[in-house]
């Protein structure tokens, strides 16, 4: 098999997001053949080089989403268009436009407009500078001004509109990249038998437009889930409210389209699962892969080495993960204090913002298995977005743990651990006590987390859940022979399981 691995701000850029697990995946999967698709943020990511890619990965195709269109991508000079090419254009880029500033479901309409701006891209090697053009502010200003329109789409300003014009043209900067197949030979895209996209957004459009051309399967994988993360961290200052309320309307409506069109879609736990449903997922789509961690990091710890092991005569030990900025930390540690004077607490994150430290507290940046080795039981601390990674790592390390229940916390551990309601720190201690006056506990305990972190969140499971996927994807995409053999068995693929899957979204994927 051969696969189209497409990443924003990733892999394999060595300052990338999510490069490790990628690198794991692709690793993994010798068996099957790789294919690079990399969009880089910055200018200062492309200069901290790739990973050490493995012989399995074929090509390495790379594209910026910074500074102006990439050279040869752009296509011909808007002003060289043609009548018909201006009236396809006005008419595809006022209907994304309509799309994101009218409220309702405005989806068929996004969809019937970026495919239009696809076709037209590929027809003419590019859309970068009609997407800056005048006309592009004209028809945006249109759909501003358009009855109906939210109403701080209609105060948008002009250089309201040169921002997001200009933001827009960034984000499908993927339509005038010469990924799908160009005349000297190079099918791009076109050869490969699945796209894989490791975020939504930008980074899958490219898996949308092959599915479009080649009818190529995508799909889509969000450890952290994109739209989530741009409502709550994308929104700087110096942006207007018109522009805002543009920008998170254009990524919300093509997150949707992406999810419609994906044949499964995968999150890190069932918090980000919700998440997608939230945001426009079909749930029969969805799947849960959980992050693969290197287990054998941990098992000098969790199998119990004697000379890693607290000592048993000494004072007993938290190790609290999550920083110690949370005032409930402190006030759970004075009633802990009340009843264990000898309690001693490394807090692993930030100290806080005092002159003095509060005796038999220590502070490190990091926590590695020795860290959880010293701890009698590991704490949680603080809200957690995403999958809790270092619940995970004191799992492997056969720590009983406690962690207030918040995101996936009580997902991850099952019934392993204690779970105490958020920031409530009298719950907090008494967990704590309970725990460091029952050491026979704590060891039932942590031995079934280890039983449970090696069965569900290693690197093998996280590759295998991939390569099971991809089987499963691959098994229900069409074969792409022009005139198969009747007489060769298996020369047609198995029919989807529901008609769902066959027609998701004809207005994308039917029409060319």
């Amino acid at each position: 098999m051969r696969v189209g691995l497409l990443s924003e701000g990733g892999y394999p850029y060595a300052a990338g997001e999510g490069g490790e697990w990628c690198d794991r995946l692709v690793r993994g999967l010798g068996q099957h053949d790789f294919e690079l698709y990399a969009l880089s943020r910055t200018a200062r990511q492309e200069d901290s080089g790739w990973y050490a890619l493995p012989g399995n990965v074929r090509r390495v195709r790379a594209a910026p989403l910074w500074g102006g269109p990439a050279p040869g991508s752009s296509g011909r000079a808007y002003g060289a268009y043609g009548r018909d090419q201006r009236r396809r254009f006005t008419a595809h880029f006022g209907d994304l436009a309509a799309a994101i500033t009218l409220p309702g479901d405005q989806a068929y309409r996004f969809a019937d407009g970026l495919g239009g701006l696809a076709d037209l891209a590929r027809e003419e090697g590019g859309l970068a500078a009609a997407l800056r053009s005048e006309l592009a502010l004209r028809a945006l200003e249109t759909a501003c001004r358009a009855p109906g329109a939210h109403p701080a789409a209609y105060g948008t300003r002009v250089t309201d509109l040169l921002v997001v014009s200009g933001l827009i043209e960034r984000a499908l900067r993927p339509l005038s990249l010469d990924w799908y197949g160009t005349a000297d030979g190079d099918r791009g895209l076109a050869a490969v038998d699945l796209c894989h996209a490791t975020s939504a957004g930008s980074a899958a459009l490219p898996g949308l437009l092959a599915k479009r051309f080649f009818g190529t399967p995508l799909l889509v994988t969000e450890y952290e889930i994109g739209l989530r993360e741009y409502y709550l961290s994308s929104a700087p200052a110096d942006l207007s409210p018109s522009v805002r309320t543009l920008l998170s309307a254009f990524h919300r409506r093509l997150t949707a389209l992406i999810y419609s069109e994906a044949a499964v879609i995968t999150a890190g736990d069932g918090q980000g699962r919700r998440w997608q449903e939230r945001c426009g997922a079909d749930r029969s789509r969805l799947r849960t892969v959980h992050p693969g961690m290197d287990a054998s990091l941990y098992e000098a710890v969790g199998e119990g080495d004697e000379s890693a092991a607290p000592h048993t005569d000494g004072p007993p030990t938290l190790v609290w993960v999550g920083g110690g900025t949370e005032p409930h930390l402190w006030e759970a540690l004075a009633t802990l204090r009340a009843s264990e004077p000898e309690l001693r607490l490394r807090v692993v994150g930030v100290p806080p913002d005092t002159d003095t430290t509060p005796e038999g507290v220590s502070f490190g940046p990091a926590c590695g298995p020795e860290d959880y080795a010293a701890g009698s039981v590991v704490l949680l601390s603080g809200a957690v977005d995403g999958f809790p990674a270092a619940l995970a790592e004191a799992m492997f390390c056969a720590r009983a743990t406690v962690s207030p229940d918040v995101g996936a916390v009580r997902e991850v551990i099952g019934g392993t651990g204690l779970i105490v309601p958020p920031r409530d720190p009298a719950a907090l201690a008494a967990a704590c006590l309970a725990l460091l006056g029952d050491p026979e506990r704590r060891a039932r305990l942590g031995a079934a987390a280890r039983a449970r972190a090696l069965e569900l969140f290693t690197v093998e499971q996280n590759v295998a859940g991939f390569g099971a996927i991809y089987l499963e994807v691959l098994s229900r995409a069409p074969v792409h022979l022009g005139h198969p053999d009747p007489s060769v068995p298996f020369s047609h693929a198995a029919a989807p399981l529901s008609a769902t899957s066959r027609t998701a979204s004809p207005t994308w994927a039917g029409r060319r």
